[in-house]
């Protein structure tokens, strides 16, 4: 994993304690040449697919994919909190119904980050097109918590996504290193 991420990058480390787990935990790091990876900032409870990680997600299981993604645009309901990544703000980030808990999803999409996983980088996190195919799944977005487990998003309570979103900055391309811990470690 650590040879996928750039030299430059800023990384948001989102880690489960095993495979099957929705429950993880965020931490966001930089490299200083001088000292290694410092700590920017968390660590912040986080929530993934109902089902747990993969390292083969396909449409609907119900599992988040396992491995590093860029993270390269921004968007959602509500207007531009402050990024410096591309920010898309528009009416159809809307979360409506309930989770796989019963719980509401209003305000899951006020603010997203679209996850590059089978997605084109550069374009709205709303765009649909799947260049792996839609059998591979995709709209994999860290997003506003909701209160229970993602399809395979992962999200972070309001506080911390619009802290991630203020200090993540597109010329350290940002990526997520995301999975169980075991998955993590190889």
């Amino acid at each position: 994993m650590l040879a996928r991420i750039p030299a430059s990058a800023q990384v948001l480390t989102v880690t489960g304690r095993t495979a099957d787990t929705n429950e993880a935990r965020a931490m966001l790091y930089q490299l200083d040449p001088r000292t290694g990876w410092v700590p920017l900032a968390g660590p912040w409870p986080a929530r993934n697919g109902l089902r747990g990680w993969t390292d083969d997600h396909d449409e609907n299981d119900l599992r988040t994919p396992i491995g590093v993604f860029p993270l390269s645009d921004a968007g959602g309901l509500l207007p531009d909190p402050g990024t410096r990544l591309p920010y898309d703000q528009d009416e159809a980030f809307t979360a409506s119904g309930t989770g796989h808990l019963g719980e509401p999803l209003d305000g899951a999409f006020d603010y997203v980050i679209a996850i590059d996983y089978n997605r084109v980088p550069g374009s709205s996190p709303l765009d649909e097109t799947r260049p792996l195919g839609d059998d591979e799944g995709g709209g994999v977005w860290l997003h506003v918590d909701h209160g229970g487990p993602t399809n395979a998003c992962i999200s972070l309570d309001k506080a911390h996504m619009l802290a991630l979103l203020r200090v993540l900055d597109a010329t350290r391309r940002p990526v997520v290193v995301m999975g169980p811990e075991a998955a993590l470690r190889a």
